[in-house]
This record gives C-alpha cells, sequence and structure tokens, in this order.
C-alpha cells in the first residue's frame, strides 16, 4: 500500500551521492529508502537529545532548590545512623531497668 509521501529535492556531492548508490544496490532498496531510514535515525535523535537536555535541565533545578534549602536551613552535621543506635539501645536499657 502506498502511502502519501511528499517530493524533497535535495543536493549531495558526488560522493555522497555514489555512496548513497552503493549502499542500496548492495541492500537493493531505493536511495529514497535509504534517505527516509537517515532521517527518521536523525529525528529520534534528536527527540532523544532533547528529553536528555530536558531531564539534565530538571536534574539543575532540584540542585537549585536543594542549595536554596541547604542555605535557608543548614545541613545536619550528626551522623543519623548512630544517633538512631544510641535512642534504641537507652530505650532497650529503660526497658531492661524496668523504667519504662
Amino acid at each position: 500500500m502506498q502511502q502519501n509521501k511528499y517530493r524533497a529535492q535535495i543536493l549531495l556531492e558526488p560522493e555522497q551521492h555514489q555512496a548513497l548508490a552503493d549502499v542500496a544496490r548492495r541492500e537493493n532498496r531505493s536511495i529514497s529508502e535509504l534517505m527516509r531510514e537517515i532521517v527518521d535515525q536523525w529525528l529520534s535523535q534528536q527527540d532523544e537529545q532533547r528529553v536528555w537536555e530536558q531531564r539534565m535541565a530538571a536534574l539543575e533545578r532540584l540542585n537549585q532548590i536543594r542549595e536554596r534549602i541547604q542555605q535557608e536551613y543548614g545541613v545536619y552535621q550528626g551522623d543519623l545512623l548512630e544517633g538512631a543506635r544510641s535512642e534504641r539501645d537507652a530505650d532497650f536499657d529503660r526497658v531492661w531497668r524496668g523504667e519504662v
């Protein structure tokens, strides 16, 4: 089934045309088919690049938020895990001594 296609004229260097013609002949395809595939791949890469840039921009915004929070509220300098262990041990000691 033939899909609607738009005619586009491009100018290639002689070496480019020859290389495309060689590939098309080896793969039993037309130069137009190869060019459509090349354009599809290029467009896909552009989409991937756009997504990558959006993700990097989001990470940069998150870093800015983190830095602002650190400046406003500071950063806890203690050892959270050690603090939790100490509290747990103290709770065990109180239970063992019957103070709870």
